[in-house]
């Protein structure tokens, strides 16, 4: 195999692993309904213990890639493209969060949800430094986009609605993801049949 196809497999694997992405996006509307307080999430200890079983949640996921399909690990070229990935998202949800929709003087205040915007852009970028933009990723990113920079979002905050629409749109995507995955590496039967053949 060569060097550019097993650097591909790699980036595929980190970033299609799309199941972790359930409780990623679960933990991203709990957070919206703790910051509203619904139900016994006024108490912060519910919150706590829910959000730790949505953690707890991603090691038996990590388990079945493991186990089903293997380890890649990324090029350092690819981890160096990753971290400034992050970087610059972080900067994007910080700046655009203050710039679309604060209190402070400079700021734009326009009536959009800012989490939105941000948060769909950052996925749209991330995606696209990992392993590129697929069609799925376009839609449902460019949605929660549209959604977000739609001029609707006047009067209270509405960040916690974003958070809700952001953590539909992960866990939307991860399904897509995981399809890709399987698509890309093989069912885990297939690749239980390959590993197996492999060791006779």
């Amino acid at each position: 195999m060569q060097r550019k196809s097993l650097e591909t497999a790699a980036a595929n694997y980190s970033y299609l692993r799309g199941l972790l992405f359930l409780p990623a996006g679960a933990l991203l509307i709990l957070s919206a309904l703790g910051n509203e307080q619904v139900g016994p999430l006024r108490h912060a200890w519910v919150f706590v213990v829910l959000a730790c079983a949505l953690l707890v949640l991603t090691l038996p996921i990590t388990s079945y890639y493991n186990e089903h399909y293997g380890r890649l690990t990324p090029t350092s070229r690819q981890r160096v493209r990753g971290a400034i990935g992050v970087a610059v998202c972080v900067v994007i949800v910080a700046g655009g969060s203050t710039l679309l929709r604060s209190n402070v003087s400079w700021s734009l205040d326009l009536p959009v949800n800012a989490t939105a915007v941000t948060f769909a852009s950052i996925m749209l970028l991330s995606y696209e430094i990992g392993i590129g933009l697929k069609a799925h990723h376009v839609a449902i990113f460019g949605a929660l986009l549209v959604a977000g920079a739609l001029p609707v979002w006047n009067g209270a905050d509405p960040s916690n609605a974003g958070l809700v629409m952001a953590g539909v749109a992960i866990m939307v995507g991860g399904i897509f993801d995981h399809r890709l995955f399987v698509q890309t590496f093989g069912s885990p039967q297939s690749a239980a049949l390959e590993d197996r053949d492999v060791r006779a």
